[in-house]
């Protein structure tokens, strides 16, 4: 688990800095930034918009009477995907854009729901510990 915090919060932001001083050292420093700007907005504005038809989809869901598992899924995988874009950088913006696309994001909550599954069969799933507040210890 050490390892996977290391190489998410150190590791990746790393060669995401390689990765743009590469790109800014072909095009040019103020091409670079002004891409990561574009690919921010541009991919703020698609987050957003699926985000919003994911809303009504859910709410469409909640009307009928429907568990909107899938729907309330996406809308997690949007959010995500809209974080990941604000960040700077070339890598990130295209694994967001990747989770905007539908069929990658119906890929990625297939294997998201399989993974679960399993967890929750094999008793891997949430731990919940409850704490009695009436006992008390004399």
């Amino acid at each position: 688990m050490f390892a996977r915090i290391v190489l998410i919060f150190v590791l990746f932001p790393l060669f995401e800095l390689y990765v743009l001083v590469q790109v800014g050292s072909v095009i040019g420093a103020g091409t670079t930034i002004l891409l990561v700007l574009l690919t921010a907005v541009a991919g703020a504005w698609l987050a957003r918009e699926q985000g919003l038809r994911a809303m009504v989809r859910i709410q469409s869901s909640l009307q009928q009477g429907i568990v909107p598992a899938d729907d309330l899924l996406d809308g997690a995988m949007i959010l995500v995907a809209g974080v990941v874009l604000l960040t700077p950088g070339f890598i990130s913006d295209v694994l967001g854009l990747m989770v905007l696309v539908p069929p990658i994001r119906n890929l990625i909550r297939t294997r998201l729901r399989s993974w679960a599954t399993a967890k929750a069969a094999t008793g891997q799933g949430i731990q919940i510990i409850h704490i009695d507040h009436d006992r008390r210890d004399r």
